[in-house]
């Protein structure tokens, strides 16, 4: 469709001065949402924790995706549920595996390219209910699940699916891992390096003898972080096979719903090499939209409890209903 650079995004407070400012600060809070938890039981033995506002009389859903270490209690996905549930919709805040407070029970992992459980939560929540329009919201890492995930299942996507959103997310992973390394962006890599690195304890505790845990406190890179445990975990021989596998860009030229994507330019670890820029031109179902600001899942409104990505997302499905 085009790449826009827009300033629709009339800006943060006036405190928040730059893009780590308006990343950080708006993750510390958020709305009280009143969930309904339910358990969804898998054919692998696993499991997957999904959280519900819902109606009866509702019959539409977006369905959030949640960014890496995330999950459905992350002030994005608590305002973007009660935003859209406010205006009569259903809203499923799912949780990647490991990330609802309980570790998951298989060895297996989430990442950025998997797409088998967004698959699963899709096909489950249409079958609840007889939706009309299903629209998929995703943050960071979930943004790039979202729109793998419809682009490799193009073909057999029901008609209710109008599209997806992604906000802040990288399409290219590899892309993504370099900008980590930035001057600048140290708490969020060792941020979640802490995480993950916990997670792995576990996985060595629960699955002995299949990480080498030795090279955890060697690490220096997240290349090498990947290298020595993103890729075992995830039963890859390589982190760039990782970043190949992973990696939104690699899959959109079988896209066929729209799908917008926006991101900030001071986005301090999603740098335009991380963007789809050659992908969006021509493409009759990708827009990406760059704003000056918002930093990485920010975009603070001044004196609004929710944030502008909420209002972004439905100027955007007030569009899909208008074609």
């Amino acid at each position: 469709m085009a790449i826009l650079h827009t300033n629709s995004y009339p800006g943060p407070p006036w405190y928040q001065i730059n893009g780590h400012w308006q990343t950080i600060l708006p993750a510390l809070r958020g709305p009280k949402v009143g969930f309904r938890r339910e358990r969804l039981e898998l054919d692998d033995g696993d499991f997957l924790d999904l959280d519900w506002l819902q109606n009866k009389g509702n019959r539409s859903l977006v369905i959030l995706t949640h960014g890496l270490e995330g999950n459905s209690r992350r002030p994005y996905m608590r305002s973007a549920a009660r935003f859209f549930h406010a205006r009569d919709w259903d809203a499923l805040a799912w949780n990647c595996r490991s990330c609802s407070g309980e570790m998951n029970r298989l060895f297996r992992f989430y990442h950025h390219g998997e797409i088998e459980d967004i698959h699963r939560i899709t096909t489950y929540a249409l079958a609840q209910k007889d939706y009309q329009e299903v629209v998929l919201i995703g943050y960071s890492m979930g943004g790039a699940m979202t729109t793998k995930y419809l682009s490799v299942h193009s073909p057999d996507l029901p008609d209710v699916i109008r599209g997806g959103i992604a906000f802040s997310s990288p399409f290219d992973l590899e892309a993504s891992v370099d900008a980590l390394e930035l001057p600048g962006n140290e708490l969020y890599k060792t941020r979640f390096m802490k995480q993950l690195g916990e997670k792995f304890r576990i996985k060595d505790q629960r699955f002995p003898g299949k990480l080498d845990m030795e090279k955890l406190d060697k690490i220096e890179t997240w290349k090498q972080f990947d290298e020595w445990f993103t890729a075992p975990i995830l039963g890859v021989d390589s982190a760039q096979e990782f970043y190949d596998l992973a990696s939104a860009k690699n899959f959109v030229a079988t896209l066929s719903r729209p799908v917008l994507a926006v991101s900030a330019l001071n986005d301090p670890i999603i740098t335009e090499a991380c963007l789809p820029l050659e992908e969006a031109k021509d493409h009759p179902f990708l827009t990406l939209e760059l704003t000056p600001d918002g930093g990485h899942v920010g975009f603070s409104l001044r004196k609004n409890k929710h944030s502008w990505m909420e209002e972004r997302a439905w100027q955007e499905i007030l569009k899909w209903r208008e074609n």
